[in-house]
């Protein structure tokens, strides 16, 4: 591990990032000066300025989003602040473009209030066709996104929702390997942060903002959802559960079938049929494992270290192992899902990404795998045209 670090750091000081600007048209004499900028430029603008939504057509805001970081929970670094932030927000504009065709531009704010991020995504979007926000903490992000479903272009928090698609089109493929209903399946998520509570709020079918949500009946749910988050579970009667900071956690309680009883990670997981952590490493021992119901799915997808190495969860009875890293089978990867939300985006000219499109983008991602086995829950990122069948998928669901 430690040589792909340093090798990194040298690949990015080679060639100083990972982006560049590269022009689309030429300026080869005063024909085409006259054509790209001053006189003929003014007729683009005195367009748009009578029709704004021209602006996605003569400019590159129709194929270009905003990749938007506070830096205050970057992987598994934390809050590392706004500049070392960068590097992987070019890292994601680099993906989208290699995986889905979609420019874009990583932007990093020296701010961590949320009335401010909220501001700042507002007064840019004119450039934009979407916005991905990435790698700001919780609750806040929660708060940002919300607060920014009305501003007529996406604005899609990835940290959330393209983990909450991948793990639930992997959770729909390994309940057939284990030959489970995905609607039985009792379920421990381990991590309440943002990742953590978006894709408990998918497994339980919900919708609408954290505020007001509501129950789906035309999505199938999973039976049961524990939360446990460094206390414990988290349940109804938990003194700290009515604080302002816990909010969002008890907004899901309603919906999640959790026993009124208070409990440990260990207690949680006895008779559970799916683990899915998104916490930190080593929380999980084998004993838990085993504890689990016959069949047991197991995703410790803390990185780099693991909840549980998968080796070990084998051990313990584990059928169904996936993990955040490259190196094991079934590796649980953002990069499965947001290029093709973008991509959808630029395609369709989206005014938001709804609940629907969300569980269109994981069905298909699962359908990719016609015949998934203990090994093989998940797509290859490096499938032809992923991309566009997850896009095609969202536009469908409109």
């Amino acid at each position: 591990m430690s040589d792909v670090y340093q090798q990194s750091v040298e690949y990015h000081r080679q060639h100083k990032g990972k982006l560049g600007v590269q022009s689309l048209v030429s300026v080869k004499n005063r024909d085409d000066l006259s054509l790209a900028y001053t006189p003929g430029v003014a007729e683009a603008c005195r367009v748009i300025a009578k029709d704004p939504t021209e602006s996605f057509e003569l400019t590159m805001r129709g194929r270009t989003v905003a990749v938007v970081s506070d830096g205050s929970a970057v992987l598994g670094l934390g809050n590392i602040g706004a500049a070392a932030a960068m590097p992987v927000m070019e890292g994601k504009s680099l993906l989208m473009r290699e995986f889905a065709g979609v420019d874009s531009i990583p932007l990093v704010i020296d701010t961590q209030e949320t009335s401010q991020i909220i501001e700042f995504v507002k007064q840019v979007a004119p450039s934009f066709a979407g916005i991905n926000l990435e790698d700001i903490a919780a609750p806040r992000c929660f708060e940002v996104e919300d607060a920014l479903q009305e501003i007529g272009i996406p604005v899609f928090h990835d940290d959330q929702h393209g983990t909450a698609i991948v793990v639930t089109a992997a959770l729909h493929n390994a309940a057939k390997v284990v030959g489970k209903n995905f609607a039985d399946l009792k379920v421990v998520m381990v991590g309440a942060g943002a990742a953590g509570l978006a894709t408990a709020k998918m497994l339980l079918g919900l919708d609408g903002p954290w505020t007001a949500l509501s129950q789906l009946s035309d999505i199938e749910r999973v039976a049961q959802l524990k939360l446990v988050d460094t206390r414990g579970v988290v349940y109804p009667s938990r003194p700290d559960v009515t604080t302002h900071h816990n909010r969002f956690k008890a907004a899901l309680l309603p919906f999640s079938n959790t026993p009124d009883e208070a409990g440990d990670l260990a207690a949680a997981l006895v008779g559970a049929d799916v683990l899915i952590g998104v916490s930190g490493p080593n929380l999980v021992t084998a004993e838990m494992v085993k504890s689990m119901a016959p069949g047991a799915i197991v995703f410790a997808m803390a990185n780099p270290t693991p909840e549980i190495l998968p080796d070990l969860a084998h051990q313990a009875g584990a059928v169904v192992v996936a993990t955040g890293r490259s190196d094991f089978a079934n590796q649980v990867n953002n990069v499965l899902a947001f290029p093709g939300v973008f991509r959808a985006v630029i395609k369709a000219r989206l005014p938001r990404i709804t609940t629907q499109m969300k569980y269109a983008a994981a069905h298909a991602l699962a359908q990719m795998v016609p015949d998934p086995t203990a090994t093989s829950i998940l797509p290859d990122p490096f499938q032809p045209e992923l991309a566009e069948k997850v896009a095609d998928a969202i536009i469908a669901a409109q």
